[in-house]
């Protein structure tokens, strides 16, 4: 199997209740954490209701987690483009790339509350086609072509062209995709990666298997061409060194975001509340694939059984929540850089392979150990001996010793 890349999407979902502040802090303290730990990417979202998702703005989020990190590649998961004009989406970009020294990731999506939508006035049904629209719009300004003017419904471009363009010669472009096909066939249209964010809920799991064929037969028709290397799937997870540990550390975090974010706030059609904690712990693990509560070895047999269901992907992203307390949560993203990575990816098999050539192959190092062991039999031969003349030369009569004085 390829390598696969690691990330984390922060929507963020935080239980109200703590200073936002803080909260801000919190979640870059945690980009800083996973630059440090090796992970390849990190996403942050758009939203402006719920009272749960608290980040406005990802590029301002964004920019200031560049200033805290190195390496990480920064994406926007994602920038909701029917409540902005193009023009400026394609500004912010560009600016958020020279900032972070090229390692900005574009991700739109059409906008995931129904309550931002109704506050900008925004007609739900519109949302996915003015994305599309958005997104040739702005591929066009961040390439660079000449002057251009475009109207539409919703805004409107005079001999418009970007004073300054991204660093990234070829800046990445990602969309959004649920468990309808409209994602994919979106990322087929323009040639751009996934990240499929709806893989987490069961319906979303079982698309799995179908979507990337939309993608391809959608690139096919535009004349594009898609790579299985550029689709991201979200997972959920919470690690611990056993199950029951997991389990323990999870279950009321996972129980009151479910009850009360995703049943008492969304309201999502099919959710219905959890009687208690461990019921929700079950239920999250029904879900297979895409959630594990348990340990690193969980996660690796969880990832290996997608990369087969799927018929394969790039990255693997890690959905940031508050299940369990700021201890245990760094803990897990630990245990997955450290243990879970690795194995996937293959970077302790040379361990492993080096480790059994030395134990079959134990003739020629036999010698060596025998040689080794010839010199130090020499050794302490030659000490006895040495030991033998000192005293032989400490028995010789006081009469009998050389007169040094003469």
């Amino acid at each position: 199997m390829a390598r696969l890349k690691f990330g984390a999407f922060l929507a963020p979902h935080h239980p109200i209740g703590e200073h936002p502040t803080l909260q801000f802090r919190g979640d870059l303290d945690l980009v800083e954490r996973f630059d440090k730990l090796g992970y390849d990417e990190f996403w942050c979202g758009e939203h402006h209701s719920t009272g749960w998702e608290t980040i406005a703005s990802p590029e301002l989020f964004l920019a200031a987690a560049g200033e805290r990190t190195h390496r990480i590649r920064l994406g926007t998961g994602v920038v909701s483009v029917p409540y902005h004009h193009p023009f400026n989406v394609a500004q912010r970009m560009v600016q958020l790339d020279h900032m972070t020294g090229g390692r900005a990731i574009f991700g739109s999506g059409p906008g995931a509350l129904p309550s931002d939508a109704h506050t900008l006035g925004i007609d739900p049904m519109t949302q996915r086609d003015r994305q599309d629209e958005a997104i040739g719009v702005i591929r066009r300004l961040l390439r660079g072509e000449d002057r251009f003017s475009y109207e539409s419904e919703w805004f409107t471009l005079n001999d418009a062209a970007l004073q300054l363009l991204p660093l990234q010669e070829d800046l990445p472009f990602v969309v959004a995709s649920m468990i309808s096909p409209s994602g994919m066939t979106l990322a087929g249209k323009h040639g751009t990666g996934v990240i499929s964010i709806g893989s987490t809920s069961t319906a979303g799991l079982q698309s799995l298997t179908t979507q990337w064929s939309f993608a391809e037969t959608a690139a096919k028709e535009f004349g594009n061409v898609v790579n299985r290397n550029d689709w991201r799937i979200l997972m959920s997870w919470h690690i611990a060194e056993t199950r029951e540990q997991a389990r323990e550390e999870a279950k009321h975090g996972l129980f009151r975001w479910h009850n009360e974010y995703t049943v008492g706030t969304l309201m999502r059609p099919g959710s219905e509340a959890y009687t208690t904690p461990d019921e929700a712990v079950e239920s999250m693990q029904e879900v297979g694939g895409t959630s594990v509560i348990g340990t690193p070895d969980d996660l690796v047999a969880a990832i290996r059984g997608l990369v087969e269901l799927t018929g394969g992907f790039g990255t693997v992203v890690g959905f940031v929540h508050d299940w369990a307390n700021r201890e245990a949560t760094a803990r897990s993203w630990d245990l997955v850089a450290r243990y879970v990575i690795p194995e996937v990816n293959g970077l302790l098999d040379a361990y492993r392979a080096s480790r059994q050539y030395v134990i079959e192959h134990r003739d020629p190092f036999d010698r060596a150990g025998q040689a080794v062991l010839s010199k130090i039999l020499d050794h302490d031969q030659a000490a006895e001996a040495l030991k033998v003349g000192q005293q032989e030369a400490t028995a010789i009569p006081a009469h009998h010793a050389p007169d040094l004085n003469r």
